[in-house]
């Protein structure tokens, strides 16, 4: 069989990567071509992307695989979501696109909440609530009147605008477009009641396509810059986790899935969308998957407690993560509890002592030792897994017996065994580069290479090497969660 290349951009909200996939063989192999920053702009107080310099790295890695003489069948782009452009009836970008770290938008669901409930906002899109979301982004726009937006005649997102810049094709890519609060989580198309709410017509987006449409192939003048011939650019799912997620070697739908990194994402692929009182007392969110899927899932605060604590550690010592985890391992277990996403670790100036402040306001040791706080994060996340994980469970009804866990934590090896042991079922770590996977093999679908998810996923696991761990000491974490349960029924 002949080797078959796809190009792949992933970027995400701090660095972004080109990389090359090969499918050879029925597998899949990849190459990283290039790694870049991505960089938030602040200027006159508000804070950009800049569109310009992400396309310019695009083109730099095409112009890589065009002097290797490499003959590529497509190329698909992902992105972090909600952000948008602004493009003008002559076709061009009006501003840099706005982040959504952006504080324009902090008021912006009360603001809207006074014309439209929130239940009625949640009950339409199925997506939680999160002030920076596309619906109060633009509403925020809106209510500044916001030049750029009034004078754009189509709003793109993120990958849609860089598809566009190499294609001068616009769509709507469903995945990506799902982020936005904007869409109807049943009928998959946006929201005319809530567009109308915040002032923006329907017009002012392209089509909605779906994961595998061919956008269009690479413009003439994409070719000239990069040597390339008019390669077809492919709509991807947009939206990287849900490239991630079309990553999983599940082997059945009896699978729930944790997209493990700076933030975690648990949850299930569903049928249809889960949208009642309790899914939005919750706090879950219905996103777009492939192939009709729905992403029914929580978000999670994930590595971002350790890595805030190494960066404080780094002052006086740079430990590396072998040396955490041996730390960790030779603490006392369960002797610190935490949760997680208690909202004094969102961002607090030092994430050490909101650690030992939360212990001691709770009654408990006070960890001292980068080991003791280690173990305390780890034994914290995976407790606060299970919580996330019973309550998917009783929200779906469906059986789950085992998790995968995906992206850069899936190299944890003691957290997964954790993991495991808190869940009370097996844990599947890998692949570790879930999203560029996903991303090429949606491509993959799309040139006929295979033919659905299952025929996907079963390339994917063919290709790739998976750590499986089963759960021990049941009976030990079954009493540390209810120590968790009490604390978080108390939390400060």
């Amino acid at each position: 069989m002949k080797d078959t290349y796809f190009f792949a951009v992933d970027l995400g909200a701090t660095s972004g990567r080109t990389i090359l996939g090969k499918v050879i063989d029925q597998k899949i192999e990849l190459r990283e071509i290039t790694r870049f920053p991505n960089h938030i702009i602040q200027s006159c107080n508000r804070f950009y992307w800049d569109i310009l310099a992400l396309y310019h790295e695009i083109l730099n890695g095409l112009k890589i695989i065009s002097k290797e003489n490499i003959e590529i069948s497509s190329i698909g782009i992902d992105t972090w979501g909600v952000d948008v452009v602004f493009i003008d009836k002559n076709g061009e970008i009006l501003s840099n696109p706005y982040s959504y770290r952006d504080p324009c938008t902090i008021d912006s669901p009360a603001q809207l909440f006074k014309k439209v409930s929130k239940e009625k906002v949640y009950g339409n899109t199925g997506i939680q609530i999160m002030n920076f979301n596309t619906l109060f982004q633009l509403f925020a726009q809106k209510q500044r009147n916001c030049q750029a937006l009034e004078a754009s005649d189509k709003i793109l997102f993120m990958p849609d605008a860089l598809s566009y810049l190499l294609t001068g094709k616009m769509v709507t890519e469903y995945t990506i477009a799902s982020t936005s609060q904007m869409l109807n989580a049943n009928k998959r198309e946006f929201d005319e009641e809530l567009l109308n709410e915040i002032g923006i017509s329907k017009d002012k987006f392209a089509p909605i396509v779906f994961p595998g449409h061919i956008i269009g192939n690479l413009s003439k003048e994409v070719q000239e810059i990069t040597g390339l011939s008019d390669i077809p650019v492919i709509a991807v799912a947009g939206h990287d986790t849900a490239s991630a997620v079309a990553a999983v070697p599940a082997k059945d739908d009896h699978f729930a899935y944790l997209s493990s990194g700076t933030w975690s994402l648990m949850g299930i692929e569903n049928s249809d969308a889960i949208i009642n009182e309790n899914s939005f007392k919750e706090n879950f969110t219905n996103e777009g998957g492939i192939q009709g899927t729905i992403r029914f899932l929580k978000n999670i605060c994930g590595m971002w407690l350790l890595e805030r604590c190494r960066a404080e550690w780094e002052k006086e010592h740079n430990y590396s993560y072998p040396e955490l985890i041996d730390a960790a391992l030779k603490a006392e277990p369960f002797k610190y509890i935490i949760n997680p996403d208690s909202p004094c670790f969102a961002n607090p100036s030092s994430m050490i002592d909101a650690i030992k402040s939360y212990c001691k306001q709770t009654s408990q040791p006070v960890p001292t030792t980068y080991g003791e706080i280690t173990r305390c994060i780890f034994e914290s996340l995976a407790l606060r897994y299970r919580q996330v994980f019973t309550t998917l469970t009783n929200l779906s009804g469906k059986e789950i017996n085992v998790l995968h866990i995906i992206g850069g934590g899936s190299k944890n090896a003691l957290l997964n065994q954790l993991t495991s042991n808190a869940l009370g079922i097996e844990v599947v770590a890998g692949p570790s580069e879930a999203t560029a996977i996903g991303n090429i093999m949606i491509q993959a679908m799309s040139s006929g290479i295979v033919s659905d998810i299952k025929s996907m996923r079963t390339l994917i696991k063919d290709s790739i090497d998976t750590v499986a761990y089963q759960p021990e000491d049941g009976e030990l974490w079954g009493k540390a969660y209810d120590k968790y349960l009490t604390l978080f029924r108390n939390d400060i």
